[in-house]
């Protein structure tokens, strides 16, 4: 019974790394990647930012899109100040394996 069970758990693991595997690369070739790896870098990078955006008390987090591909980071939305269209934009250069911030903040009063 014990092994029937592990041997059920290890067929469902298998299972889900074939999924992932077949279901990451078709997620690079929709965004015009080229590997599977640069995918998980934009995706962590712009988790990054949206986390230090949350934790920050010069941004407002929900007022502010973050967009990745190939390490450049696209800023959308809105700041209510250029105080926090810098802090935004600082945020995300300082983030780890950011190339390049194109800012598009508008900034509203």
């Amino acid at each position: 019974m014990l092994t029937m069970l592990n041997t059920r758990r290890s067929l469902v693991a298998l299972a889900a790394a074939l999924a992932a595997v077949t279901v990451l690369p078709a997620c690079s070739v929709t965004r015009g990647q080229s590997t599977v790896g640069e995918y998980i870098d934009d995706t962590t990078i712009t988790a990054k930012i949206r986390a230090a955006f949350v934790e920050s008390e010069r941004v407002d987090a929900s007022s502010i899109k973050v967009e990745t591909l190939d390490g450049e980071v696209l800023l959308s939305g809105f700041a209510k100040s250029e105080a926090e269209k810098t802090a935004a934009e600082m945020i995300a250069r300082n983030t780890a394996g950011v190339r390049l911030v194109n800012n598009g903040l508008v900034v509203r009063s």
